[in-house]
């Protein structure tokens, strides 16, 4: 297993944050996890607060320094478990790159992943934050995830049931945050493709590419098409993505917001639940394009928090909270951060 001391974590987050590990360990196989387990001790093997398991980097922002061990996860591989008539089974390592992977799906004739094209990061996070977009979410097609759990020092195997999964989140974000370290997903993908087309913006992209009847590619590329016009590129201009969540609020409450905000966008999720756009609430509250420092919020997209060069996390995250209160303020709705924070919050 490949270590070094005094690293440089700049290059391994989409922010650009300029933060240093104590130690980091890469994990770029099976064997490395099993040296891992053997080294360690089960119940003392990762400190809370001082370790931290990195993949992609994509949804973290640092405010200090990492005092302990990274464990970079960088495991690959992709697996045909099982094949039926309908689906097939796949066991995809989670140091995968994402976007890399749905492509490789579809080129195999594999079909779920279209609609979750160009999200960035690696496979271990999406179970992580239950990613989604344009109506799917990776609950919707897996099975299970393998893990190490560090309390037992074990590889266990968690059922799709049994990640706590709901919007943008799993037991392994909220509630046991610290406690496996992601190796692989086991999803079940179709043969025969099934469109979801339910998300409106997806909908108009492929109307107006003048395709009626889209194959998965075709969702694909439309999805890609809306990604690449909204949301601002890392390599570009330094970015987690969406920083907020859409708050789902109840129905009532959503028509009593409407009343004193015409155009506000509503969606309906169930009979109960609604979904608002938190990136409209946001550029309402006149947030879209500002700076402050290197610390800005993008011209492209209000809900994406940009780091112009040197902003620090501590910066990024100052500037999280005053657009938090202001659409608090305006609005009545309290907004959730996605991104994890690494480090201390006063």
């Amino acid at each position: 297993m490949k270590t070094a001391a005094d690293i440089s974590l700049k290059p391994f987050n989409s922010f650009g944050v300029n933060a240093v590990a104590n130690n980091m360990h890469w994990l770029e196989s099976m064997d490395d996890v099993q040296q891992l387990q053997a080294q360690s001790q089960p119940a003392s093997s990762f400190d809370t607060g001082a370790d931290l398991v990195l993949g992609g980097g994509s949804n973290i922002l640092f405010t200090s320094d990492v005092p302990g061990t990274v464990y970079l996860n960088r495991i690959r591989g992709r697996n045909l478990v099982e094949e039926d008539g309908d689906s097939v089974l796949i066991e995809v390592a989670a140091g995968e790159n994402w976007h890399e992977f749905v492509l490789w799906t579809l080129n195999q004739g594999y079909y779920g992943l279209e609609n979750l094209s160009l999200i960035p990061g690696l496979v271990g996070a999406a179970p992580m934050q239950n990613i989604g977009a344009y109506g799917v979410e990776i609950s919707n097609v897996l099975e299970s995830v393998k893990a190490l759990d560090w309390q037992s020092g074990q590889i266990v195997s968690i059922k799709s049931e049994d990640c706590g999964f709901s919007y943008r989140d799993s037991r392994f974000k909220s509630t046991e945050p610290d406690r496996f370290l992601i190796l692989s997903c086991h999803l079940r993908l179709l043969k025969n493709f099934k469109p979801e087309l339910s998300y409106t913006g997806l909908a108009s992209e492929l109307s107006a590419m003048n395709i009626k009847n889209p194959g998965a590619k075709e969702v694909s590329e439309a999805v890609i098409r809306i990604r690449q016009r909204k949301l601002p590129d890392p390599a570009v201009i330094a970015n987690a993505g969406s920083f907020f969540k859409n708050p789902e609020i109840g129905t009532d409450r959503a028509e009593e917001l409407r009343s004193g905000h015409e155009a506000m966008p509503v969606y309906r999720v169930s009979d109960e639940i609604c979904k608002l756009s938190a990136a409209w609430m946001i550029e309402q509250c006149g947030w879209k394009g500002f700076r402050q420092g290197d610390a800005g919020v993008s011209r492209d997209h209000a809900l994406v928090l940009v780091n112009h060069g040197q902003a620090s996390g501590f910066e990024i995250l100052e500037l999280s909270w005053s657009i938090a209160k202001s659409v608090q303020d305006r609005f009545g709705i309290t907004l959730v951060r996605e991104p994890q924070v690494f480090g201390a919050i006063p």
